[in-house]
């Protein structure tokens, strides 16, 4: 991945605005799980919380995927500009000298490695991983609350029968 690509320079740029996106959704989730937990809701609230919830998995899994991608830009970035960057800050302190000849990014699966002499690469952090899997588990369970309330919204609802109200056979009309 080179330096100036301009995928790497728009992930730089929606790492501030990713950040920023972080409180406001968690604001949002607590504002919401108040107003379910309070009296007075509507009768379809757990249909709406089933689709509010498919779309903040959604979004935070969108933040989560910005955040490690701004990370992976500013990490390639800082290893191939300026005095002493390359090879990468990150991978000196694993690898003896001589073993590291220089380093690679990716942002489909995000990860950042150091590549060794032999040509073999090994993860700068752990956290990449870790990144990925809470990406693909959000991802995952956005789309499967997805399916969930958009089968829960198709359900027929259960109907009452409506008897004469003097006959006291049923239930009678409030």
């Amino acid at each position: 991945m080179d330096d100036d690509s301009p995928l790497g320079l728009l992930f730089g740029l929606l790492l501030f605005p990713a950040l920023l996106a972080v409180p406001a959704w968690l604001i949002a989730l607590i504002v919401k799980l108040g107003s379910v937990a309070m009296p007075g809701r509507r009768p379809d609230w757990r249909l709406d919380l089933m689709r509010w919830s498919a779309w903040m998995a959604g979004w935070a899994a969108l933040v989560l995927y910005l955040l490690g991608a701004g990370a992976v830009a500013i990490s390639v970035h800082e290893s191939s500009s300026g005095a002493d960057s390359t090879p990468a800050h990150e991978c000196r302190d694993d690898f003896p000298p001589g073993v590291l000849v220089g380093q690679s990014g990716s942002f489909l699966p995000l990860r950042f490695d150091c590549v060794l002499a032999d040509g073999s690469t090994r993860p700068s952090s752990p956290g990449y991983f870790w990144i990925n899997l809470l990406v693909l588990a959000l991802g995952l369970a956005a789309v499967a609350l997805g399916v969930l309330a958009r089968t829960w919204a198709d359900r027929p609802e259960p109907r009452v029968p409506i008897t004469d109200p003097g006959s006291g056979d049923g239930p009678r009309p409030v």
